[in-house]
């Protein structure tokens, strides 16, 4: 997550943004390429291999975040024992798994940027007008095309690589581009994305978990401590866990706390 990486990421936006603007047709003729005119469908939306592998991506994205998401869990539920695992890789994982996959993609852009599918314009048999990825005045009226949400989950897979060792990291970088390639391109073939649905979604992505990355690790004004995430979690799930062991006969007493390293101390000051 450094500033190559950064200026790569927006140079692609730049010069793929602005040829697929001044070519729309480009979109079409790529979708044509996985379009059976005689048959007027989509051949492999249907093939069971490939149905397979695009829940299988899915599973594989959100496995990714689910020690991250248990984590938090245990620690809302049982806030007197530590983290079971960084704080900061737990925060990281999840802010922008949600933001990627779920509030950028989805709810943001899919449900107000009305691009038609593929499968729906009438290129390809379909009803509605093709659209170009800048334009969201299209005919669809929700979960439009524009951009990829299993992309975007895919691609996000670039945040767990952000946290593999340094020496490492170069082919987890690799390996986050080819999965979200992949998934990205069995959405084209399926008529469900364009190609600059896929491409967007995965520079959405990575600029997401960039900054996320620069916020919680280096930035020196916004940097958080794996300390600090453990207190302030604790904090905020104390109230709840102590309510619960007074139903159960115990009184644990006020938030206490929390020295670095994970060990239960003394209470914590109350402002």
């Amino acid at each position: 997550m450094n500033r190559t990486g950064l200026f790569i990421a927006l140079a692609l936006s730049v010069v793929f943004g602005l040829l697929f603007g001044l070519y729309p047709e480009l979109d079409l003729k790529i979708a044509a390429l996985f379009y059976d005119a005689t048959a007027k469908t989509f051949p492999l939306k249907t093939a069971t291999w490939a149905m397979i592998a695009r829940d299988g991506a899915m599973w594989i994205a959100w496995a990714l975040v689910m020690p991250a998401l248990a984590a938090l869990v245990v620690k809302l539920v049982r806030p007197v024992k530590p983290l079971m695992i960084s704080g900061r890789a737990m925060v990281f994982l999840i802010v922008t798994m949600l933001l990627s996959a779920i509030i950028i993609s989805n709810v943001i852009f899919k449900g107000y940027w009305g691009r038609p599918r593929p499968v729906v314009v009438t290129e390809f048999n379909g009803k509605l007008d093709f659209m170009p990825w800048w334009d969201p005045r299209g005919a669809c009226p929700k979960n439009c095309s524009f951009f990829s949400g299993e992309g975007a989950t895919a691609f996000w897979t670039y945040a767990p690589a952000a946290l593999t060792p340094p020496a490492w990291r170069p082919v987890a970088y690799v390996a986050a581009t080819a999965f979200g390639l992949v998934t990205g391109g069995l959405r084209m073939a399926f008529g469900g994305h364009f190609f600059t649905d896929v491409l967007f979604s995965g520079i959405a992505s990575f600029l997401v978990i960039w900054l996320a990355y620069a916020f919680i690790y280096r930035w020196p004004s916004t940097r958080l401590t794996d300390y600090g995430i453990d207190v302030a979690l604790t904090r905020f799930a104390w109230p709840g866990y102590r309510w619960m062991q007074k139903r159960l006969g115990k009184d644990v007493g006020e938030t206490p706390r929390i020295r670095p390293g994970g060990e239960v101390g003394s209470q914590l000051p109350s402002s």
